[in-house]
């Protein structure tokens, strides 16, 4: 049935679409959240941004490329979805939502991101996977409160030195990109607890035991002739994940000849004689 309406309103022209998906928003929501998604919206409808309490708005899986500078007066809102859209540039007037912890951009087309994204200072998560990004935009780096960034399905063939500043930076997901060598960065990075490097062109992965809050480290599908060592307790997911990434044999040497140097336990002390 899902299908059939959104074939039904494919073919229904732009504005009479726009008031047949908004017609039950005559008031603010009261979860104070508006999803319109897969609507087959080709420009968001300005009515929505009267609703200045609204905290989350979902518009993935359109047809936008542009946003109305209405916008701006959804000053409350905190989560904002725009991905699997025809978005080749970041319309400026998101960077003025100062309220946004979690913004989708994943699937559209952008090349980079607006300098003024760097006013959006309560931002925690971050998504641009499967975009044209060849390079990750320095202004990502001066997202101080981010935890997590998902950046995968890229062209990235390194990170920026100045992403260690974020030191609240917890995980970072990197799949599906062009590196070819781990990123340095990321070993001056000990907060880190997830990192996603698969489906990369890395050949060789250096210690990560260092890094004292890893908990997963995902390495598959890379060209890698050995797995990354890590701390006990750290799981890794990747070619050799169940082995050691790089055995000592001088250890294992030392091992085999201790052992064969033990020798055998002395029996134990006879009985003392029982009085008959």
């Amino acid at each position: 049935m899902g299908n059939t309406i959104r074939a039904i309103v494919a073919f229904i022209p732009a504005d009479r679409c726009q008031n047949f998906v908004v017609r039950d928003l005559r008031e603010m929501p009261l979860d104070k959240m508006v999803d319109l998604s897969g609507s087959q919206l080709r420009r968001l409808p300005v009515h929505v941004c009267s609703f200045r309490e609204l905290v989350k708005l979902y518009l993935s899986d359109n047809h936008l490329s542009s946003l109305p500078l209405e916008l701006g007066q959804l000053q409350n809102l905190q989560i904002l979805a725009l991905d699997f859209n025809n978005f080749k540039a970041l319309p400026q007037v998101v960077c003025t939502l100062k309220q946004l912890c979690i913004l989708y951009l994943g699937n559209n087309k952008l090349c980079d991101l607006p300098n003024e994204l760097s006013l959006l200072q309560n931002l925690r998560t971050l998504w641009v996977e499967a975009n044209c990004l060849t390079q990750l935009p320095d202004v990502v780096c001066e997202l101080s409160l981010l935890k997590t960034l998902h950046a995968g399905s890229n062209a990235l063939r390194l990170l920026p030195g100045q992403l260690r500043r974020l030191r609240e930076l917890r995980t970072i997901w990197l799949s599906g990109n062009l590196l070819t060598d781990f990123p340095p960065v990321l070993l001056h990075m000990p907060f880190l607890e997830v990192i996603d490097v698969d489906r990369n062109n890395i050949c060789y992965f250096p210690s990560l035991a260092h890094l004292s809050s890893l908990k997963l480290v995902i390495y598959d599908h890379n060209p890698c002739r050995n797995a990354p060592k890590v701390a006990k307790g750290v799981r890794r997911v990747g070619r050799w994940a169940e082995e050691t990434p790089e055995p000592d044999h001088r250890k294992a040497r030392r091992y085999a000849l201790a052992e064969g140097s033990q020798e055998a336990p002395a029996p134990p002390p006879p009985l003392p004689p029982t009085n008959s």
